[in-house]
């Protein structure tokens, strides 16, 4: 059975020319259409989620890590507009989303009918091409031009775009054949370099004795991972890392505010780089971003093929290329400072802060900070680890990573609402284990992410709940007003019954003891996901942390 609709016709055949072969609905009268077509539609996969809003987060996990586009079906109405925190994620992250929203037609929008809103262009602000498409078979080369500009820019842009289709009733009324569209096949547009590009960065590199390379979210990526451990054998080289970096290199600085915090004014001079390159998507540490616009570089060269990020307010040039062409590209233009003590001295740096790490991680006591070091050393090799925002991600960028994972995070907009989603969307691409690491509050605030009958037995959620959100205790501010518990909202909430009622296992800890005896079977294999829930004292996860900085 294939819709009897022309429009609905159209983007399954665009769907399948362009090789969308995942797709998530979400329940509603007036997508009919598409929801009969992609559901009979042969190498389409698709996945029914009931609320949009995960729906959608799921949806970006699976293209996370897919690295294509996954459509998202809705129905008309506010359904649509439970899409946008994921749009707006997708649209800062860079990663392909096609929205796909039925509509009601236009002469029944403003006039008191049900179920509609202004769905045109309701996604301006944070997307990258929107296409309106127009219920009249006369528009039929109009409507195909806009499908294939919408896809096209999915695909080649790497971002989130949205496809608005009216329908007129009836809507359920099929055919038994699909129709064949041709759309014309798209390519990328090549940025051309300038000429003597790398010749003039090459001369400004040769003639600095800093150089920092500070690279943010980046997807795992062997050839980057290859020539920047060649680019650490120059003395005069420091690459900063962090979690979400997925690079490894024991000369790599990859705790960046173990390092740096608690240095003064001359030691930030003297870490102050003559060149800063930066690469990949956002940075999570905050310490960083403040060091770098005080202590601006000279240079500051952005390397990425479409956005242009001036993080640090002095960027001098916007590179659009993919990382590793970049680093290829000026090893030909660049020499060795062989007599530069710059790496050195914060590589030594680095160990002392490490060794001062480790002695405060064995004495201290019982709190969020100390258990990570438990679920980290846990984790199985070569396995993907999901982590919510907030505190968790800052507490994970404080340790030594196994280099065989792979960490992801939703830093595109830092929000804590569809990290489960979007975990859960990940771990279905994922042959290897997947856990998600999270706050109580993200857990909580995502649980109808677990309304989904597609999540993998070998999928672990370890929340580490303080009874509220605990980073308002950490940063400075809330804890000197008298609403503390406005920033905080302390509540008493437990995952066991969520666990229950979706069918997942549950277990608990309330002690480091008992963290370490759950952990030790967690990742065992199971006919069901796990769900490990580390209760900690949050009077006292603000007090230890604070004394870890001190400590260093």
């Amino acid at each position: 059975m294939y819709p009897e609709k022309q429009l609905a016709q159209l983007v399954l055949n665009a769907c399948q020319q362009y090789k969308i072969d995942k797709v998530v609905i979400s329940p509603g009268s007036r997508n009919a259409p598409l929801t009969i077509g992609f559901s009979n539609i042969e190498g389409i996969e698709t996945f029914s989620i009931v609320d949009e809003r995960c729906a959608a987060f799921f949806a970006l996990g699976i293209a996370q890590q897919t690295r294509k586009p996954v459509a998202i079906v809705c129905t008309s109405g506010s359904a649509l507009l439970n899409y946008y925190p994921a749009i707006a994620e997708a649209y800062y992250s860079r990663i392909p989303l096609l929205v796909i929203s039925a509509d009601r037609p236009k002469h029944l929008i403003d006039i008191g009918d049900g179920q509609t809103i202004r769905q045109e262009n309701v996604f301006k602000n944070h997307i990258l091409y929107s296409a309106n498409l127009i219920e009249d078979e006369n528009e039929l080369t109009f409507n195909t031009s806009e499908i294939t500009k919408a896809i096209s820019t999915a695909i080649f842009k790497s971002g989130p775009v949205h496809i608005n289709i009216p329908f007129s009733e009836p809507i359920y009324n099929t055919v038994d054949h699909l129709s064949e569209y041709n759309f014309e096949r798209v390519s990328e547009k090549k940025e051309t370099t300038e000429v003597d590009l790398y010749k003039n960065l090459g001369e400004t590199w040769n003639a600095s004795e800093k150089k920092m390379i500070l690279v943010g979210v980046n997807f795992p990526n062997v050839a980057l991972q290859k020539i920047l451990n060649d680019y650490a054998n120059d003395p005069s080289v420091l690459i900063l890392t962090e979690s979400t970096s997925n690079l490894y290199n024991p000369k790599f600085i990859d705790s960046i505010d173990q390092l740096i915090t608690k240095l003064d004014d001359e030691e930030f001079k003297n870490l102050q780089p003559d060149i800063l390159i930066t690469l990949g998507g956002m940075v999570v540490s905050k310490r960083v971003k403040q060091f770098l616009r005080k202590y601006q570089p000279k240079d500051h060269w952005h390397i990425d093929k479409q956005v242009k990020l001036d993080t640090y307010f002095c960027l001098s040039n916007h590179i659009k290329e993919a990382s590793e062409t970049f680093f290829n590209e000026l090893r030909a233009h660049i020499d060795v400072h062989e007599l530069s003590n710059y790496q050195n001295t914060w590589v030594k740096e680095k160990e002392l802060r490490q060794e001062a790490h480790k002695e405060f991680v064995q004495k201290t006591s019982y709190s969020d900070f100390r258990v990570f070091k438990n679920i980290l050393d846990a984790l199985p090799d070569h396995s993907q680890v999901q982590v919510s925002n907030s505190a968790v991600i800052r507490y994970m960028q404080l340790y030594n990573v196994n280099s065989t994972l792979r960490v992801f995070c939703n830093r595109g907009t830092s929000g804590i609402d569809g990290s489960t989603s979007t975990a859960i969307g990940a771990s279905l691409v994922e042959k290897e284990n997947t856990t998600l690491i999270t706050g109580d509050l993200s857990f909580f605030y995502d649980s109808n992410a677990l309304w989904n009958t597609h999540i993998p037995s070998n999928f672990r959620i370890i929340i580490i709940n303080n009874s509220g959100g605990g980073i308002f205790k950490i940063i400075p501010g809330p804890k000197s007003t008298n609403a503390l518990q406005y920033f905080e909202t302390p509540h008493c909430l437990t995952a066991e019954h969520l666990a229950k009622m979706y069918g997942l296992e549950y277990q608990n800890a309330v002690s480091l003891d008992g963290v370490e005896q759950r952990l030790e079977d967690f990742y065992k294999k199971s006919e069901r996901a796990k769900i490990l829930e580390i209760f900690t004292p949050s009077d006292q996860n603000d007090t230890v942390l604070k004394a870890y900085f001190n400590n260093l």
